[in-house]
């Protein structure tokens, strides 16, 4: 099965299960992977449909899955470029002595995949962002970038790097007007551009909010723009600091999903690096990790605890009385870090065995996650 077949399936089994919702945007992607402006029209036309129909939940599930059948017969050429899209060796960054240096870090950054930067505040996350994104100069090493469209200078180098940091400047006019100012400058007829930024509005949940200026949108919808704004340009390589700092949980989750799933496009993916420090939320959308340290790049990082199975676990119980009741698991250490317990086990313990242990005891658990594999066990040692 291929991979457009692939997500075919998987659009019409979201709405077969009424989970219409990310079904929809699902079925946006899927659009968007045929660069073709009637299926566009067709999304557009849907989405002001549904904002004025919300109740018709039934009717718009069938209109959906007649698109989606349109778009099943469509021929979709996947992207199959094994080449990294960036290649760094070696990079370092000095501030002087005695001062912070970032480095010596050798990456390879590939189309489609999601990278997830982390790291305690200090060590290195935007320095390394804006050395990617060429805003900073090295002080030593190679940077290397393979673009599909070849560039003659960093102005070049622009249309298709981009770098949204943490704090984005102010714009004015209406919403819809700045998305097709970014097509107009790349020489998009008005028809054409009209069509694009209707369906990047719709994709991003934006469609109630195009005609609001700045100052009338959240930090959650602000960041929305940004990512409409960037991905109207169909960038090869994107870096983004901290887009989720500003966000609730929910958002946080929708908009992790939503990159996730656009980087992987099937004929345009993206090369995604992103720092924050929603470690569970990251890892979870990250096909790879890149942990920072003092400056230093930790590879490998899922094999170094190899003794401990490393449990997290926050519950109203005495230290002792947790400590006796996995006297039988082979528990090796218990830390109190923070308002939870850190418990390290024999990695011959299973995780399920301590769940087992922690109901027969009826310890009160308000939360528990075994960490043993996440970068969240660096931050609590």
């Amino acid at each position: 099965m291929s991979k457009a077949e692939a997500r075919i399936r998987e659009v019409a089994s979201f709405f077969e299960n009424n989970d219409i919702f990310l079904g929809y945007r699902k079925l946006m992607d899927c659009a968007i992977d045929t660069q073709n402006l009637d299926i566009y029209n067709k999304i557009i036309d849907l989405t002001d449909w549904k904002e004025k129909n919300p109740l018709k939940e039934e009717l718009f599930k069938e209109k959906s899955l007649e698109i989606l059948n349109i778009i099943s017969k469509i021929q979709i050429k996947e992207h199959n470029s094994k080449t990294p899209v960036l290649e760094g060796i070696e990079l370092t960054k000095s501030y002087g002595s005695n001062r912070f240096k970032l480095g010596p870090i050798s990456i390879k950054i590939h189309k489609g995949q999601v990278y997830g930067l982390v790291g305690e505040n200090g060590n290195g996350k935007t320095t390394l962002l804006r050395i990617l994104a060429k805003e900073l100069n090295l002080s030593s090493g190679n940077l290397d970038f393979n673009l599909a469209n070849k560039f003659n200078d960093d102005y070049d180098l622009r249309f298709k790097l981009v770098y949204i940091p943490q704090r984005t400047q102010k714009w004015y006019g209406s919403l819809k007007d700045n998305l097709k100012f970014v097509l107009s400058s790349y020489g998009i007829p008005p028809k054409e551009n009209e069509t694009r930024v209707l369906m990047m509005i719709a994709r991003f949940g934006l469609w109630n909010y195009k005609h609001l200026k700045w100052n009338e949108l959240s930090s959650g919808y602000k960041m929305r723009f940004e990512l409409a704004r960037t991905l109207l340009r169909q960038p090869e390589l994107l870096l983004l600091d901290e887009p989720l700092a500003n966000l609730d949980v929910l958002a946080q989750q929708v908009i992790l999903e939503d990159l996730k799933s656009i980087c992987n496009s099937i004929n345009n993916p993206i090369a995604l690096i992103l720092s924050s420090q929603q470690l569970y939320e990251v890892e979870k959308v990250s096909d790879n990790v890149i942990y920072l340290k003092d400056g230093q790049y930790k590879e490998n990082i899922t094999s170094q605890i190899d003794d401990y199975l490393i449990i997290e676990i926050d519950c109203n119980c005495d230290r002792d009385i947790l400590k006796e009741s996995f006297s039988k698991l082979s528990l090796k250490k218990l830390i109190f870090n923070g308002g939870i317990y850190i418990a390290y086990f024999s990695k011959e313990t299973s995780f399920s065995s301590v769940l087992e242990n922690l109901g027969k005891q009826k310890i009160d658990v308000t939360y528990t996650r075994n960490i043993t594999n996440s970068t969240r066990r660096f931050f609590v040692s």
